[in-house]
């Protein structure tokens, strides 16, 4: 096979995993929520449990018109859709889902790589409460700036000590590198890590940013149709991101338990799936925190974790050697 034709397939199968997998989420949670909350309408929706709930949803969007603010930027307001969802196709090419380099590309420093592109989706949500030329979503848009302020450092302490344990900066070098045993004194990193990207998603109970209660939707009130839509296809985008960066970095993504690593991608998206349960979840379980509290439980709790965590790798690797 040509190397062209082999960036290729490879660029196609990321693609298409984008197109999908965020959809699938979001149908999922719609179920889920009817089933933990007694939600009727999106079991009845198309009729068998609801399939069509989904296509609805869509179809819904199209139809609404399509308003620009008269007093918004108009640029920057129609371009921070297009900043909120794209970063996360570009992480998508680093993330291995399988053995053999399956990955889009294997990059010597895809930690960095991937957070730093993460870091850049947020900049969506800024860019729209900025331009929106509305106060509740300006007060949005701060409100994730701080909130990207907080939790950025510990998800990359988080990482940075699978790193450590691994000796590498590259997704699939930690794969390779990867031991079951990792698991017991990686799993406080792995928590940090997943709570401090649920919060940077402003996903509930982190989702401050856009509490319909004080801020009406926050950066995304003055959004309508199908733009509105892209910011909700970016949330789900992110969820797929997220738990695929968990499951590689602290569950062992391709690698299966007792030795079973022969299903190869199919552990990858397996553990994928059941973190994304997880985040629909905790959406449905609990309350929002307040500003206060989101801020204390970065600075007082996850960044002391995280240090922690890496003083024990430092300590493991010392022993090891």
């Amino acid at each position: 096979m040509s190397d062209a034709l082999d960036i290729a397939l490879r660029l196609g199968a990321v693609f298409v995993v984008f197109l999908v997998l965020p959809l699938v989420i979001g149908q999922t949670e719609h179920k889920v929520m009817a089933h933990m909350q007694g939600r009727l309408g999106p079991m009845y929706a198309g009729g068998f449990h609801g399939w069509a709930q989904l296509v609805a949803d869509g179809v819904k969007f199209a139809q609404k018109e399509d308003v620009v603010p008269a007093g918004a930027d108009r640029r920057i307001f129609q371009l921070a859709p297009a900043v909120a969802l794209l970063p996360y196709l570009l992480v998508l090419v680093a993330i291995p889902i399988g053995p053999h380099n399956a990955v889009g590309q294997d990059l010597d420093a895809g930690i960095f790589f991937v957070l730093a592109v993460m870091g850049v989706g947020v900049l969506g949500a800024l860019m729209a409460g900025w331009a929106s030329a509305n106060k509740f979503s300006l007060l949005g848009g701060l409100r994730t700036a701080a909130q990207l302020l907080a939790y950025e450092l510990p998800m990359l302490l988080a990482a940075a000590s699978v790193a450590m344990a691994a000796g590498t900066l590259s997704l699939p070098g930690i794969l390779d590198a990867f031991q079951w045993w990792w698991v017991p004194w990686q799993i406080v990193g792995g928590l940090v890590f997943f709570t401090a990207g649920l919060a940077e998603l402003q996903r509930p109970p982190f989702d401050m940013p856009v509490a319909d209660s004080e801020i009406i939707f926050g950066a995304y009130t003055e959004y309508t149709g199908l733009r509105f839509a892209l910011f909700l296809l970016a949330e789900y985008a992110g969820i797929v991101v997220l738990c695929a960066l968990t499951s590689v970095l602290f569950l062992g993504g391709w690698h299966g338990p007792f030795g079973l690593d022969g299903l190869g991608w199919l552990w990858t998206l397996l553990k994928t799936a059941i973190l994304a349960f997880g985040v629909i979840w905790l959406r449905v379980t609990y309350p929002r925190l307040r500003e206060d509290q989101l801020q204390k439980l970065a600075w007082t709790v996850l960044i002391p974790l995280a240090l922690a965590q890496i003083a024990l790798t430092g300590v493991v690797k010392v022993v090891i050697s």
